[in-house]
C-alpha cells in the first residue's frame, strides 16, 4: 500500500513576474508560491512531505495537448526585450510574457508530470505540486488568463498515453472556469471534467454562453462535463459541501475513476480579491478528505488560481495537512446552502440526468416551485450568505484568519487508533494500532452500577464493556485520535457508549448503526422517530441517531451522500460512534467506506463498535481508521426507483430541519 505524500516546489517558478503595468495580471504575483511554501514550512509541513523535484516537460509532452505553432510562440520569448514581450502578450486574453515564462511554464508542467509519476508508481500515496505559471484556462492554440500551459491536462493526457488509464476525474475548484481544460476534453469520456466557478449570468470572466449548466459535453463526452456556475458572490462552506454532497460525489462513484486530478485554485476563498467568496480555508480540507475516497487514493493537486497571499497559503496548509492524514478541523459558518447555491445545483442535476444511473430515478421537482417552497418555508429567507469580512479589506482578512486559523486548529492526538487486545487481534491487526488495558472489572462493575444499570443486565455483557470503556476513554481525553472495540452486543455497547459520551460533556454526538439492532438509546430527553426502511432517525437533546439497517450496495451511495452526510455536517458532532451488528447487507467495503467519509467530521474522532465475530470487518475498519485507502467499492448498481423515492420522502420531511438536504 502506497504511503506518503508528495510535495513539489522549485523556487525558480517565481522568476516568471509581469515587467510593466497591467491593472489586470498585476495579481499574478511570484509571492503567491514562495508565500504559499513558507506557510508549510512555518506549519512545520515541509519536512512531513516527499521531495520530489520538478523538472521541464519535454516538448512532446507538452505537445500532446497544445499545438505546434502554440509551442513555437512560447518558446520564441525566452530572447524577446520589454517590448517585444510585452507586443506578443496583446495577443493573448489576460497574459503576459516575461523571458523566463517559457522554462517555468516547461517546469510547471514537468512538475505535474513528476507527481502523476510518484503517485502512479507508487512511490507516495498523494501530493501536491505548487506550480507556475497556472494551466487551466490555456488553450490548444493560446495562452489565456496567466495560463500558458494546460498543466493538468497534460497530466490527463499523459496519465492515459503511460499508465493506460481509462478513467481520470479532474476537480476544478478554482473561481473561475477553466474553459481550456473544457475544450480539450469535451468530447471525451475518459476523463470527467467537473468546474465550479463565478458565473453570474455570464457576466464574470471569462464569460462564456458554454460556462454554464446545461454545457455537458459533445459527441462521446455527453455526461462527462459538470459545470456549476455560482450566479452570486459569497458562497460559504455550506454551498461547496453541498456541491460535493448533491452533484461531484454520486457522479464521481459512479464514474470510480483511477486517478483524481485536482486544479487546485484558491481564489474561490476568502478575502480574494477574484472570487469574492466566503469559504475558509479547513473547506479546502475537507473537499479533500472527500476526494482521498476515491481511485484508491491516488489524488494529484495542482496549484491554479489564488490571489490573496495570506487566505492561499492558509487554504495550501490545509489541503496538504489532510494529504498527510491529519485529522479535519470542524468546519465552521451555518450549515445551510444559499437558494442560489441550491438553484445552481438543481440546473445540474436537471442538465445531466439523462447521462448518469443515479439520477434516473429522481424526480427532479419544477425548480421555481421549489425555490418558492424554500423561500416559503424559511422565515429569513436570503439569496446569499452575509459576507463575514469585506472581501477587498486585505488588513481585515489577515486578521480574520489569523484570528480564525487559531480556533479551528488543535493539537493533534499522538496516537492515531487504539483497541483492547482480544483473541487473535494480533494476527490481523495494522502493526501501529495502539493497545491499550482494559478496564479493571471491579471499576467497570462500580461504573455501570451507578449509570447503565438500566442499559447492562447480564454480567457477561457487564465484563465486555471493559475494553469499550478503556478505548473510549482515551478518545474523550483527546488521548487518541479515533479507536475500535470488539463486542458480543456492538448495539448495545454503543448505547453505552453514546450515554457515557454525554456524561463526559461531548453535548453532540452522532451515532451510526449498520445492521440488526435490536436495542437503540434511551431517548427519554427527545423525540423518536421510526421509519421501515432504510433508516432509523432519532433526534434528541444531545444525540443524533442514524440506523442503516437494509441498505445494499445499490441504495449505499443515494443513503450517504443523499442523506447520512448532509444531515450530519447540518448537525456538526463532536463525537461519531459507529456500531456494526449483525444481519448486515451492507459489505465490508461499503462500511469501511462509511467510515472513511465520516472521519470528516468531529475532527476525525470516532469510536467503531464491531460485533467479536466480525474479524475481516475488524480489520479493514482498523486500516480506515489508521488513514490506509478505502478498498474499491465494486461495480456501481443504481437505486432502485421505490429506494430513491423512499430516501426522498425522508428528505423531503426532514430538509427544514437540515438544510444541506434542501439540495435534492
Amino acid at each position: 500500500m502506497a504511503s506518503g505524500t508528495a510535495l513539489i516546489y522549485d523556487e525558480e517558478m517565481t522568476t516568471h513576474k509581469l515587467l510593466w503595468n497591467d491593472p489586470i495580471c498585476d495579481i499574478e504575483v511570484p509571492e503567491r508560491l514562495s508565500s504559499s511554501y513558507e506557510q508549510l514550512r512555518s506549519y512545520h509541513l515541509v519536512e512531513r512531505c516527499v521531495h520530489v523535484p520538478a523538472r521541464e516537460g519535454s516538448e512532446e509532452e507538452i505537445l500532446l495537448v497544445h499545438s505546434l505553432e502554440h509551442l513555437e510562440v512560447a518558446k520564441s520569448t525566452q530572447t524577446m526585450n520589454e517590448e517585444e514581450l510585452k507586443r506578443v502578450s496583446e495577443n493573448y486574453d489576460a497574459f503576459f510574457f516575461h523571458p523566463s515564462s517559457y522554462r517555468c511554464a516547461r517546469l510547471a508542467v514537468g512538475a505535474a508530470l513528476q507527481l502523476v509519476d510518484a503517485v502512479m508508481a507508487g512511490r507516495v500515496r498523494n501530493g501536491m505540486a505548487l506550480v507556475r505559471p497556472p494551466g487551466h484556462h490555456s488553450q490548444r492554440n493560446a495562452a489565456n488568463g496567466f495560463c500558458l500551459f494546460n498543466n493538468v491536462a497534460i497530466a490527463a493526457e499523459y496519465a492515459k498515453l503511460k499508465y493506460g488509464l481509462q478513467r481520470i476525474l479532474i476537480v476544478d475548484w478554482d473561481v473561475h472556469h477553466g474553459q481550456g481544460t473544457q475544450y480539450i476534453f469535451e468530447e471525451d469520456s475518459s476523463v470527467l471534467y467537473f468546474s465550479w466557478h463565478r458565473y453570474e449570468h455570464q457576466e464574470f470572466w471569462p464569460s462564456l454562453r458554454e460556462s454554464d449548466y446545461d454545457a455537458v459535453g459533445l459527441g462521446k463526452g455527453k455526461g462527462f462535463n459538470i459545470n456549476l456556475p455560482w450566479n452570486k458572490v459569497g458562497m460559504g462552506n455550506s454551498d461547496y459541501l453541498a456541491a460535493f454532497f448533491h452533484v461531484l460525489l454520486p457522479m464521481a462513484f459512479e464514474f470510480d475513476p483511477e486517478l483524481v486530478i485536482v486544479s487546485s485554485g484558491y481564489d474561490s476563498g476568502i478575502g480574494d480579491p477574484e472570487g469574492q467568496m466566503n469559504a475558509t480555508p479547513e473547506v479546502f480540507a475537507h473537499l479533500t478528505h472527500f476526494l482521498m475516497q476515491l481511485a484508491n487514493g491516488k489524488l494529484c493537486v495542482i496549484l491554479e488560481g489564488g490571489y490573496h497571499l495570506k487566505s492561499l497559503g492558509e487554504s495550501v496548509c490545509m489541503t496538504v495537512k489532510t494529504l498527510l492524514g491529519d485529522p479535519v478541523p470542524q468546519i465552521t459558518g451555518e450549515m445551510a446552502p444559499c437558494l442560489s447555491a441550491i438553484e445552481s445545483i438543481q440546473n445540474v442535476r436537471a442538465a445531466h440526468k439523462p447521462y448518469w444511473k443515479w439520477l434516473a430515478y429522481e424526480v427532479l421537482q419544477n425548480l421555481s416551485t421549489k425555490l418558492h417552497l424554500l423561500k416559503k418555508a424559511n422565515s429569513n429567507p436570503s439569496t446569499e450568505h452575509e459576507s463575514k469580512i469585506t472581501n477587498n479589506n486585505t488588513a481585515k482578512v489577515e486578521r480574520f484568519l489569523e484570528l480564525h486559523m487559531k480556533n479551528i486548529l488543535f493539537p493533534v492526538p499522538p496516537i492515531k487508533t487504539a483497541t483492547t487486545c482480544f483473541e487473535g487481534s494480533e494476527h490481523f491487526l495494522p502493526e501501529h494500532v495502539q493497545l491499550v488495558k482494559e478496564m479493571d472489572r471491579t471499576e467497570i462493575k462500580a461504573l455501570v452500577s451507578g449509570f447503565y444499570a438500566d442499559l447492562v443486565k447480564e454480567d457477561k455483557t457487564l465484563l465486555s464493556l471493559g475494553s469499550m470503556f478503556a478505548i473510549l476513554d482515551k478518545i474523550l481525553k483527546k488521548e487518541v485520535c479515533n479507536g475500535i472495540a470488539a463486542s458480543p452486543t456492538a448495539a448495545l455497547s454503543a448505547a453505552v457508549a453514546l450515554r457515557h459520551s454525554v456524561r463526559f460533556g461531548f453535548q453532540r454526538v452522532l451515532c451510526v448503526f449498520v445492521g440488526d439492532m435490536q436495542m437503540i438509546p434511551d431517548t427519554e430527553d427527545g423525540v423518536t422517530f421510526l421509519f421501515r426502511f432504510i433508516w432509523g432517525f432519532i433526534f434528541v437533546l444531545t444525540k443524533l441517531l442514524l440506523l442503516l439497517k437494509d441498505a445494499e450496495g445499490n441504495d449505499f451511495f443515494s443513503a450517504v451522500l443523499g442523506f447520512i452526510l448532509p444531515v450530519a455536517y447540518s448537525y456538526q458532532p463532536n463525537l461519531t460512534v459507529i456500531a456494526v451488528g449483525p444481519n448486515r447487507n451492507l459489505g465490508i467495503n461499503g462500511i469501511a467506506l462509511l467510515v472513511a467519509l465520516l472521519q470528516g467530521l468531529a475532527e476525525s474522532r470516532i469510536f467503531a463498535v464491531i460485533e467479536d465475530t466480525e474479524t475481516s470487518l475488524m480489520q479493514s475498519v482498523a486500516k480506515v481508521l489508521m488513514g490506509a485507502s478505502t478498498p474499491p467499492f465494486g461495480i456501481y448498481v443504481p437505486p432502485t426507483q421505490e429506494k430513491v423515492n423512499k430516501i426522498k420522502a425522508l428528505r423531503d420531511q426532514f430538509q427544514q430541519d437540515w438544510k444541506m438536504l434542501q439540495c435534492s
